[in-house]
């Protein structure tokens, strides 16, 4: 897809991924971005200077997202891409209470739902449209340090492979972007942790090639390509990559 003159809606888009996705957007010719987040000054922030509006959007709660999705279509035009970006991180294991667990089964997870609920029939109605999923390197591989994380990352992935393969002939094109750290705030209080391991990268870096892979049209966005090695070394020998990560885990424990 070439962005030039669409309608493209950000979530997340006060810091971080989303405001460098939205403003990169913007520079490629896109006729509205749309900055949607909860913290509305952030968002309005994001869309100043720029062909983009700023909406407060809660995405743990599905009215929310089905009340922009209304919103842009009614008052803007139809949503040629839709970026499912915000999400949280929880840190800790099978231990972390039960409403840390659904908040953020919600946002990183049933807000894709929600989203893909309300948006992909009136993309198939009118032949088309494209879903973009920010999940995680986490969802191909594991999450040191935070079972809540790599789970609902990993679920973000199964879910953007189900939409991908089950509305694709109806012309919806669907991409999931898997990134290891990315300079935003959910990094900022581990710079040198696990998540770095391959190195820091800037987000208007990733938002770049986020741009490329969406000219491409390609499912599985990978800024860090090393995680590509990472995946085939994991179905080549399960165990072995198992063992592997305990040996990072405990490295990271010490």
């Amino acid at each position: 897809m070439n962005l030039k003159d669409r309608i493209v809606v950000v979530t997340g888009a006060a810091s971080g991924i989303g405001r460098a996705m939205a403003r990169r957007f913007a520079a490629e010719g896109a006729r509205l971005v749309v900055c949607a987040d909860r913290d509305l000054e952030g968002a309005a922030a994001t869309a100043a200077g720029i062909a983009a509006v700023a909406i407060r959007v809660d995405v743990a709660r599905e009215d929310d997202i089905k009340a922009l999705i209304e919103t842009v279509e009614a008052d803007h035009g139809p949503i040629d891409l839709f970026c499912s970006n915000a999400g949280i991180g929880v840190a800790g294991g099978a231990e972390a209470s039960n409403d840390d667990w659904q908040r953020i089964w919600d946002i990183n997870v049933m807000a894709h739902v929600w989203a893909a609920r309300h948006l992909v029939p009136l993309m198939a109605a009118r032949g088309g449209g494209y879903l973009l999923n920010t999940a995680s390197a986490a969802g191909l591989l594991t999450q040191i340090g935070s079972a809540p994380y790599a789970v609902t990352k990993h679920a973000a992935v199964g879910l953007a492979e189900w939409l991908a393969i089950t509305h694709g002939d109806q012309g919806i094109k669907v991409s999931v972007l898997c990134p290891q750290a990315v300079r935003t705030a959910m990094t900022a209080g581990n710079p040198d942790g696990v998540a770095s391991i391959d190195g820091m990268m800037e987000p208007d870096e990733l938002a770049g090639m986020v741009v490329r892979s969406i000219e491409a049209e390609e499912f599985l966005i990978l800024p860090h390509p090393q995680v590509l090695d990472y995946m085939r070394h994991k179905t080549a020998d399960y165990g072995r990559w198992i063992g592997g990560m305990r040996k990072l885990n405990r490295r990271f424990e010490g």
